[in-house]
């Protein structure tokens, strides 16, 4: 297949909050090479799907604040690629104006839309999972979803049904979406484990501009409604004006919620490649491949536990010396002007640190 018309979508505007302090508003965690691979989140992103389309086709969408610090990380990415939304708006009104942007450079896009903060091990499997799911959309109409075989009960990831139980989403070819499920219970995770019929929503997502956009006009009226003329817009003198007047009176909503729930053209792609989209601790403290036999993990050196278990400790030093006695599930990170401690879970994590939004401790956001 031709792939002059495949294009990919990085959508980088994220602040990176579950992972605070290591990940700032200033600098969030996809300029950051948080599991210690030598290179940023958004840099391999970038590297991973020039192996899939032209360098050229690569499209990355952030917020104005993150101008700079996106030309330093990705030098060689063409200023017309990059696309500036002037506040973060959630997913829909993201790939809103991806998608208008490149049905005014080329009427036939396909694309693949992709967070830039994941984690992928295999990338030769990757790699042949979006070109076949490419093929498939170029003679099928649907709007692809990658969904990844679970392996544990996670309840930090949005949960998939496929259509025709756990036999289709177990064989690795693309079928209709029954249901979705945002990150349920432990209970509910161990119950849609067994059942074998759903899927880790991967948030990546493979169309032909020319069909999303027809749900987003279809079921997202209030979003698209403020993009009418686009095609005089974008790419001109005046997009910037444009876009800032679009977002300014656009809601915050997810292309999940907003199409993928509702339309009758969601379908689901099967894979197993190992991936991570790396938005917790918790989900980090997976990735740590040294744990002691207490599960303890650890990106230092040397540490002292006792009576500790499952705790994950992470800090900017790795040869300092961190002792811990009687805890268990625990974060500790450290960084040059924050040390937290609290419990790994994630919601416990994200309710502890709405504290963060008080005024005193604007500095440290």
């Amino acid at each position: 297949m031709n792939r002059s018309h495949c294009y990919c979508v990085i959508m980088a505007g994220g602040n990176g909050v579950r992972i605070w302090p290591v990940s700032r508003t200033a600098k969030p965690k996809q300029f950051l090479d948080v599991a210690d691979t030598g290179k940023t989140f958004i840099q391999s992103t970038y590297e991973r799907f020039q192996k899939i389309v032209p360098k050229e086709n690569i499209l990355v969408v952030t917020t104005e604040r993150y101008r700079d610090i996106m030309k330093e990380q990705l030098p060689d990415l063409a200023s017309e690629n990059l696309l500036l939304e002037p506040y973060a708006r959630s997913t829909a009104p993201c790939i809103a104006y991806a998608t208008y942007t490149l049905l005014k450079r080329d009427p036939e896009a396909k694309m693949v839309v992709t967070p830039s903060d994941h984690l992928i091990e295999d990338e030769d499997l990757f790699v042949q999972t979006i070109n076949r799911v490419f093929d498939y959309i170029e003679t099928n109409d649907v709007l692809m979803t990658l969904g990844v075989v679970p392996t544990r009960p996670d309840t930090n990831y949005g949960y998939i049904q496929a259509v025709g139980g756990s036999k289709a989403a177990q064989e690795g070819v693309p079928v209709k979406i029954k249901t979705f499920t945002e990150k349920p219970d432990r209970e509910l995770a161990e119950v849609f484990i067994k059942t074998g019929e759903f899927l880790w929503n991967s948030g990546i997502f493979i169309w032909k501009a020319n069909t999303i956009r027809q749900e987003m006009e279809k079921h997202l009226p209030e979003v698209t409604g403020l993009f009418r003329g686009w095609e005089n817009a974008l790419g001109t003198d005046v997009e910037a004006e444009f876009i800032t007047k679009v977002y300014t009176d656009c809601a915050n909503i997810s292309i999940d919620y907003g199409v993928m729930e509702k339309t009758e053209r969601a379908w689901i792609c099967p894979v197993r490649f190992s991936w991570n989209d790396a938005g917790t601790w918790e989900s980090l403290y997976n990735l740590i491949p040294k744990k002691d036999k207490n599960g303890n993990a650890f990106n230092i050196e040397t540490a002292l536990m006792e009576d500790t278990k499952d705790v994950l400790v992470v800090s900017p030093n790795k040869k300092k010396l961190v002792a811990i006695k009687g805890l268990e599930d625990y974060l500790v990170i450290d960084t040059d002007d924050a040390l937290v401690i609290c419990p790994k879970d994630d919601k416990k994590f994200k309710d502890f640190i709405s504290g963060l939004g008080m005024p005193e401790f604007e500095k440290y956001r």
